[in-house]
């Protein structure tokens, strides 16, 4: 894929997508918290591979991640990422009552398995409104939860990937409980297989040769 050919117009159906499934997801995050839950999506980008690392602050950075492979018409892989510190109060909101600690090593079972499934509820809302918009059928594999430095995550992550983009789509989102007025701010990175970007515009009336 040509970077230079990502215009203007891309990115606005990108965002649109991006806004759609964040919607999704701010709907069952609110079932789930059993509270209000906006989300926005403030920007949507496409990057190169080497700047997923700059953007979470860093390869040596310790984030909170979700990982997840795509398989279907158009496959790839997906990671969530964010700050420790803002996954520890996402997670305190959920966990009512109990106190997060992710940057110590001994993070409980409980805090884990409730960021997996913030992931799975992200991924799979961006994923059903890409498919939506696409035609396209996009399957997400079980999600792998860790705490690491962000360049230990992305190695791990693509370690078994032949052959992937080199780019990725970027989806900030940002998480509010509207109750506390509390902002989480994270990063939801799309990373096609090298075929599959073209085949993605191309699904979206926006072929990337033209």
């Amino acid at each position: 894929m040509d970077f230079l050919k990502i215009q203007p117009i891309h990115l606005d159906v990108l965002r649109e997508i991006g806004n759609i499934g964040a919607g999704h997801a701010a709907t069952a995050l609110s079932t789930m918290l059993n509270k209000a839950v906006d989300m926005k999506v403030p920007s949507v980008n496409v990057i190169s591979f080497e700047e997923i690392s700059e953007m979470v602050g860093g390869a040596e950075n310790v984030v909170a991640s979700v990982f997840l492979r795509i398989v279907g018409d158009a496959p790839g892989c997906m990671f969530f990422m964010l700050p420790v510190e803002q996954a520890e109060q996402l997670l305190e909101d959920l966990l009512v009552g109990q106190t997060v600690n992710l940057s110590s090593g001994d993070e409980s079972d409980i805090a884990l398995s409730a960021l997996q499934e913030v992931g799975n509820i992200l991924s799979g809302s961006y994923l059903t409104s890409f498919s939506d918009f696409t035609g396209l059928n996009l399957q997400p594999s079980v999600p792998a939860t860790s705490i690491d430095m962000a360049g230990a995550i992305l190695s791990f992550g693509l370690f078994e990937i032949s052959a992937v983009s080199d780019y990725a789509i970027v989806i900030d989102t940002a998480f509010t409980d509207i109750e506390r007025q509390d902002e989480v701010k994270g990063h939801f990175f799309l990373l096609p297989d090298p075929l599959s970007f073209s085949k993605i515009f191309h699904a979206l009336g926006v072929p990337l040769d033209e």
